[in-house]
């Protein structure tokens, strides 16, 4: 542990994943802390709980295998002693190759560590003004109206928007299991954690047709400023509107399945994820959407099994702000013109869970080694968290949109640029990164304890 001697305590400013892993780094390096949320005094429309750490849109952190960008970023966050990693392995529930975990215990578990950690405090108040002293801002996409604001006055121009999805929830018991079949594509992890609803060509095209047809919720008048979606989270009746065959080479692709009742891949698949411990809830996989609770209900009870589901949770699509990130973070993630304010999580530019509880682990390391001297470094290029920090601070301001973590992202180290398969490459640049992470850990802590 880092004995820092920080007089004042560094206040975070949201309890999401990223705000609730930067307050627990900050206090495990001996820093005191602050944490502000302002749920449930202020609540957000996506948000069902005051809890720390709430998952909304999915129970997935996507793929778990070291061989994925995303697994390889979990098992560096792991090595830097990630809460958010450590709860999310505690909490989980089947999902084959993914992690994915029981929302509400994860949760908990997240709520319960940093409510207790002795040197965090934690505040339900809406922050409305910049902090002046060290800080880090991990509001997230629903950044309120005044934070925002504050932050238009600092920055001269206009946070960017673009509009984020959540899928729907169904329970188990209202299924009918007849009509539906285990199994992940390829059998991938087992054949217990996914159920698919099978869809010959002539139901697959009605139910087009159908989400087409079907009435969507009104965008609010300051909404229709600049409608935008993330491409990674497009909603369905999006995809279905650029042309017939999108979904079923999208959400809906059978590759990697066969129907036990015919013995063959079906023309289209509807998959549900479990999406608690108990198995009582269910997730829609790839059903984000802006259709009305009304016409869900009535559109998604024609997929087979599903004619009797009760939703826990209708699908919805809000509003996510972030910032221009090239444009205004450094690659500490400091924002350029206050460099005491650091920003994680969502509004930096990066998208997913894993990689907002990241960016936080990252802003907190970075800050907890300046406040003790120290020059912080940012992580290798050839990193996963190197990776985010490049496309934070490397790519054209132009244009700038979200992204989530990919090879694309991480630099190719020189020793490994003539390896031609491209597993065995990935296998050993995995292998490397973490190693570099662990070096880059080191030396951040090294440079505190000689402060």
């Amino acid at each position: 542990m880092w004995d820092v001697g920080v007089n004042e305590p560094v206040l975070v400013v949201g309890g999401g994943l990223a705000g609730s892993e930067a307050a627990w780094q900050l206090a495990e390096a001996g820093i005191r802390v602050v944490m502000a949320e302002m749920r449930p005094v202020r609540p957000t429309p996506v948000h069902r709980s005051g809890q720390l750490a709430e998952l909304v849109c999915s129970n997935s952190l996507r793929g778990d295998s070291p061989a994925n960008a995303v697994g390889l970023l979990k098992r560096e966050m792991a090595v830097l002693d990630s809460l958010i990693i450590r709860c999310a392995r505690e909490a989980a529930v089947p999902a084959g190759g993914a992690l994915a975990v029981d929302r509400d215990r994860f949760a908990q578990s997240v709520t319960d560590a940093v409510s207790r950690h002795p040197r965090i405090v934690v505040e339900r108040r809406e922050v409305e003004e910049l902090p002046a002293g060290p800080a880090v801002l991990a509001t997230g996409p629903l950044t309120s109206p005044a934070l925002h604001r504050a932050l238009e006055r600092l920055l001269g121009e206009g946070a960017l928007a673009f509009y984020d999805a959540i899928a729907p929830i169904v329970v188990a018991d209202s299924l009918d299991m007849t009509r539906l079949f285990r199994g992940s594509r390829y059998g991938k992890g087992g054949s217990d954690h996914y159920l698919n609803a099978a869809m010959d060509r002539s139901r697959y095209e009605d139910f087009v047709a159908a989400l087409l047809a079907a009435e969507k919720q009104p965008f609010k008048a300051f909404e229709l400023e600049d409608i935008r979606y993330f491409e990674g989270c497009l909603p369905i009746e999006v995809m279905a509107e650029r042309g017939l065959d999108t979904l079923r080479f999208g959400p809906m692709k059978p590759v990697g399945l066969s129907d036990p009742a015919t013995g063959r891949r079906p023309y289209a698949v509807v998959q549900l994820r479990q999406d608690d411990l108990a198995a009582e809830h269910w997730n829609l996989v790839g059903f984000q959407t802006k259709l009305t609770a009304a016409e869900q209900g009535r559109v998604f009870r024609t997929i087979p099994g599903l004619e009797q589901a009760r939703f826990v949770r209708f699908g919805l699509i809000h509003r996510n702000t972030f910032l221009n990130a090239p444009l205004h973070l450094d690659p500490l993630l400091r924002l350029r013109r206050r460099s005491q304010l650091r920003v994680a999580g969502q509004l930096t530019g990066v998208e997913g869970y894993v990689e907002s509880a990241a960016t936080g682990l990252l802003a907190a390391r970075t800050l907890a080694a300046e406040l003790a001297a120290g020059s912080p470094q940012p992580p290798p290029p050839e990193t996963a968290c190197g990776g985010l920090i490049r496309h934070l601070s490397e790519r054209s301001a132009r244009g700038f949109q979200p992204a989530n973590i990919s090879w694309g992202l991480i630099a190719t180290p020189p020793e490994l640029a003539a390896v031609r398969s491209r597993r065995e490459r990935r296998e050993r640049h995995a292998a490397l990164a973490v190693g570099r992470i662990r070096d880059w850990a080191a030396t951040l802590s090294g440079a505190a304890r000689e402060s």
